[in-house]
């Protein structure tokens, strides 16, 4: 029996009670609209597959601490994932700042890597809004993500968040104003370097 014969938050009433299947229904229900999300905030499919999974496996591992939303479960997936695409962003800096401090040489294929980067890097609107999105806290990720790319109303997003309704909105208005003053210094030292971000 499927989802849209019982209703997702049935299916999650079993899941919670740690019926697998159960769990896998969820998973088909929910996974493209958390990877697409994920793809968002990381540059790779690769990054964003294995963000999915991790926030799929926080939903199974903390499944009595979910806060469920109009009897659904994804705006919490959505907020696990960009608390997940951030400790991958973290952890990348981290292994970044490590080979920049290597002496040039002591590592192979660097070239490769850069053309991949230029590539990438290529589509500057993405790379810009991306790059921005990231500074943001994540606080007022979570309040872009609900409230702006999946287009909760404030309501929803406040009992997501377990937050008042007023403060949803505020955030929101202090967080799009931030999101677009990012994106416009990045667009603004783009144009002045000639470069990619």
């Amino acid at each position: 029996m499927g989802i849209q014969h019982v209703g997702e938050i049935a299916v999650w009433a079993s899941a919670r009670d740690g019926n697998a299947d159960a769990f896998a229904e969820l998973f088909d229900l929910h996974r493209d609209r958390v990877f697409r999300h994920a793809l968002r905030l990381v540059r790779s499919q690769h990054d964003a597959e294995d963000i999915t999974a991790a926030a799929f496996l926080e939903l199974w591992r903390r499944r009595d601490a979910v806060r469920v939303v109009e009897d659904s479960v994804i705006a919490w997936l959505l907020v696990t994932t960009n608390n997940v695409a951030r400790n991958v962003s973290r952890s990348r800096s981290r292994h970044q700042a490590l080979i920049d401090r290597l002496p040039r040489g002591m590592y192979q294929g660097e070239g490769a890597f850069d053309a991949v980067d230029a590539h990438i890097d290529a589509e500057h609107r993405e790379t810009t809004m991306r790059g921005a999105l990231a500074q943001l806290s994540i606080a007022d990720q979570n309040v872009i993500t609900l409230c702006v790319v999946e287009e909760l109303g404030a309501a929803e997003a406040a009992a997501a968040l377990g937050i008042p309704i007023g403060t949803v909105k505020s955030r929101l208005s202090r967080a799009k104003a931030r999101l677009a003053r990012l994106a416009g210094d990045a667009r603004a030292a783009v144009s002045t370097t000639g470069g990619a971000l």
